[in-house]
């Protein structure tokens, strides 16, 4: 009989290969998989010059009037929802990545920024809100959620 060195790596390395294999199957499921719906949160990116401080959010597919905008003491928050594509049946689909469904975003503005004159646009996907500052500093704005 043959002397075998035990090598207890081993063992949690087969269990990590299994584990990844099966986080795969979950995030990469194939034809018949369900369309991802409920609370989701668009990526955001928050940026600054001189004189005015911009967020723009990805909301693909979706138009400016699908989108509200509201400013409640020192809170902006973003939300609507992404319904899915008319005239197209979800056995059709091959593949579905993207999310579906209600959504809201939230960002604390501190007191330097002119509320009442805050702009919004949207243009390819990509919701572009301004807000001008009252001063010249830097401002932190904290996203809420």
């Amino acid at each position: 009989m043959a002397i075998v060195r035990y090598n207890p790596l081993s063992e949690l390395r087969s269990m990590q290969d299994k584990m990844n294999r099966l986080m795969d199957m979950a995030w990469n499921r194939e034809v018949g998989e369900d369309i991802r719906e409920g609370v989701w949160h668009p990526p955001a990116d928050i940026y600054e010059d001189d004189a005015t401080v911009t967020i723009k959010v990805e909301l693909p597919d979706m138009q400016q009037k699908e989108i509200e905008i509201k400013v409640e003491q020192n809170t902006l928050t973003v939300k609507g929802e992404r319904r899915h594509t008319e005239g197209v049946k979800k056995e059709s689909f091959h593949r579905i990545e993207r999310y579906f469904g209600p959504f809201q975003r939230s960002f604390s503005l501190p007191s330097d920024l002119d509320r009442d004159r805050i702009s919004a646009s949207c243009d390819c996907g990509v919701l572009t809100i301004s807000i001008p500052k009252l001063s010249r500093k830097g401002v932190a704005i904290e996203v809420l959620s």
